[in-house]
């Protein structure tokens, strides 16, 4: 039975980002490679077809040929057919061996259920989550051996009876009736190859441990050995509404050793930057000037300049550097820092919704820039389209020839570049060939990054309003792409179950992020960049090392797809929203799950801090708008209990939390955004029929 106990004795095995699981234990069936006694190599048929098929794709012939001497093969027809005549299933279910008698698997598990039901209140609910993946397997195992009707009389008794965040699951698993469906099924491959996570007390673990002795279910025992992921800590039982907060991913729960390498999560420190102030920044009158020096000691400025000891050293990935015009957007972004308004339960912002009306095809995705000036859509026939949020139009830049005639150590040469007659409200970007997933600006705003279902990655400048790079790397539609916030550097993931890592000036991927066992489908940024976090159609969220490419964090609790994430302003805390209409709180530093904000009842598609981080601004497809009081819910956690092996108990409880919901008219929520003083931007699309 595998195990993970406290003191760690027992030999780990973390791979391609996943929880750490324990090595398995080889099976009869195992692929082996060795010289008989005649000093002739013995190879499985798949194995040696598989390698064979290597050397010749990558025309290594010399190697090629002397493996078909050593395994007495002179041509591939003979071993291809030797192959084909027993299933790929076979090789891939190895372990499903028959029991004799179907009607053992239906007996085992009503036995087992039994034993969990008469069990202890202290036992019961962390004996109940080993359940699910026994039905699942003990399913798969009579599917395997050609057990139909049983299979089928299996599924309909026992299906409907597991937890409501499975059910999806199971629907997916009552499709495959035959032994020929297994064949490439994503689900029974995902089942497979990954062992399911189950936490269990050190108590509950002997107990379980003795029932399997006395019973000696040769059926159950094969399923836990081969299948299942004990992780046994030391302590007491955990009850059901603890389980139930975490429990809903695919695999089962994080495992503890898969987070406890530590996260640099605070923020990185700022450049000393001199803020001018401008005449109308003093109140107007003479007689207030004095109050000039006021804003140098507004601690929204002032914090930026401390050495946060949780942050990662500045020279740990490489950054682009400042540039002049960098620098002065910083110092903009600082100066309207002190026009901020300071919200809270009793004020709560103003918002502006753009709404787009009478779209082809309709909007896929919305995004604001980050100093509000400039809103970006793409659309389900594949073109994208940018606004001017503000009275100044998109201008073009002049002709080559008209460049050479300006001074170029201008201060204001970026200004004199742009062609004033070519401004207009509203640019069309063209050069996908599918919808448009997803839009990002860059932290300068003269890029924007966009992917789309036909696989690709484009960069447009948006100084010239054209594309100037097409990156191509994922295999299968790409789901999401953000910048990061220092630039030069962004990240994509997508349906082939990957998130990537890029830097403009390269057209390959610098890190694969591998691990998610279905579609990544929402990836964003640390502030410190240091960092990504993925959220997956699998229902868990990860972060992964910039730098190493692991993955460092692995949290469970979502019931359903991960559409949206969020860090907080300070770096430590990161939420995430989906299509179990509920917002998850973790906590960074050690991986836990702290709250459960309930309250949408649709997808949530986006999630946005304000400017101060009083408040947590959630939208999506249910057409509205909520805000939560964030202050008040972090006072309510005891941060300086959390450590990696104290897991908080969950709030599930969200009385107080919501400051208020503003529906639209039947418009849905694209892309939430609080403007530098604090105003919200909200887009969608809005739906006639609806």
């Amino acid at each position: 039975m595998a195990e993970s106990v406290a003191d760690g004795s027992v030999p780990v095995v973390i791979n391609n980002g996943n929880a750490a699981t324990p090595a398995p234990a080889p099976t009869p069936d195992s692929v082996t490679s060795e010289k008989d006694e005649d000093g002739e190599l013995n190879l499985d048929k798949n194995s040696l077809l598989a390698v064979l098929k290597f050397l010749k794709k990558n025309k290594l012939q010399e190697t090629e040929l002397i493996l078909r001497k050593e395994a007495k093969i002179l041509g591939d027809n003979n071993l291809q057919e030797d192959v084909q005549a027993s299933s790929d299933v076979s090789s891939v279910l190895s372990t499903y061996k028959s029991e004799g008698d179907p009607d053992i698997y239906e007996d085992t598990y009503t036995v087992f259920k039994r034993f969990v039901e008469s069990s202890l209140d202290s036992y019961r609910h962390e004996l109940a989550m080993i359940l699910y993946p026994a039905f699942v397997h003990m399913y798969l195992e009579l599917v395997y051996n050609e057990h139909e009707e049983q299979a089928v009389k299996f599924m309909e008794r026992f299906g409907p009876e597991q937890e409501e965040y499975y059910q999806e699951d199971v629907k997916r698993l009552s499709c495959l009736t035959k032994k020929d469906h297994m064949k490439g099924n994503e689900f029974m491959d995902n089942f497979r190859s990954g062992q399911f996570t189950v936490r269990m007390s050190r108590d509950t673990y002997n107990f379980l441990k003795r029932h399997l002795q006395d019973k000696k279910n040769t059926v159950l025992q094969n399923i836990i050995q081969e299948h299942l992921y004990l992780d046994v800590y030391e302590g007491i039982a955990r009850m059901k509404p603890q389980l139930d907060a975490t429990a809903g991913a695919f695999l089962g729960e994080a495992a503890r050793q898969a987070n406890k390498v530590k996260v640099y999560y605070g923020l990185l420190k700022e450049p000393e930057l001199h803020i001018p102030l401008d005449e109308d920044d003093d109140g107007g009158d003479g007689e207030d000037k004095p109050k000039k020096k006021k804003p140098k000691k507004d601690p929204l400025l002032s914090k930026k300049a401390r050495n946060d000891p949780n942050a990662p050293p500045n020279n740990r990935i490489p950054l682009p550097e400042l540039r002049d015009a960098d620098k002065l957007d910083k110092i903009s972004a600082m100066k309207e820092a002190i026009k901020r308004v300071k919200l809270g339960p009793d004020s709560l912002p103003s918002i502006c919704f753009y709404t787009f009306l009478n779209s082809h095809l309709g909007v896929t995705v919305a995004e604001i820039s980050e100093d509000s000036t400039l809103l970006a859509a793409g659309f389900g026939d594949s073109l994208i389209r940018v606004w001017s949020l503000t009275p100044n139009k998109l201008k073009g830049m002049k002709s080559a020839h008209d460049l050479e005639t300006i001074d170029k150590e201008a201060d204001d040469v970026l200004y004199r570049m742009m062609d004033e007659r070519s401004g207009v409200e509203m640019r069309v970007l063209m050069g996908h060939s599918g919808p448009v997933t997803a839009v990002s600006f860059s932290p300068d705003h003269t890029y924007l990054l966009s992917s789309s279902e036909d696989s690709t990655i484009r960069l447009w400048s948006l100084l010239t309003w054209t594309n100037v790079v097409c990156y191509k790397g994922h295999s299968f539609p790409i789901w999401d792409v953000k910048f990061s916030p220092h630039g030069f550097y962004f990240a994509s993931c997508g349906h082939d179950r990957t998130a990537r890592l890029w830097s403009t000036d390269s057209y390959q991927p610098l890190r694969i992020f591998s691990g998610h066992v279905s579609d990544v489908d929402c990836i964003q940024f640390h502030h410190n960049s240091n960092y990504v976090a993925t959220g997956s159609s699998d229902r868990t969220v990860r972060l992964w090392d910039v730098l190493t490419g692991s993955c460092v964090r692995y949290m469970t609790g979502h019931k359903g797809r991960v559409y949206c994430l969020q860090f907080s302003n300070d770096g430590r805390f990161l939420t995430s929203g989906g299509a179990d209409c509920k917002i998850l709180l973790w906590d960074v530093a050690h991986g836990h799950l702290l709250a459960e904000l309930a309250g949408h009842t649709d997808t949530i598609y986006c999630l946005c801090f304000s400017r101060d981080a009083t408040l947590l601004a959630s939208g999506g497809i249910d057409n509205c708008i909520k805000l939560w009081d964030f202050t008040r819910l972090l006072d309510e956690i005891d941060l300086e209990e959390l450590n990696i092996s104290h897991a908080p108990t969950v709030r599930t409880n969200s009385d107080g939390l919501l400051l208020g919901s503003y529906p639209t008219k039947a418009t849905s929520v694209l892309a939430l955004h609080f403007t530098r003083r604090n105003l919200l931007l909200a887009s969608g699309m809005y739906q006639s029929g609806s």
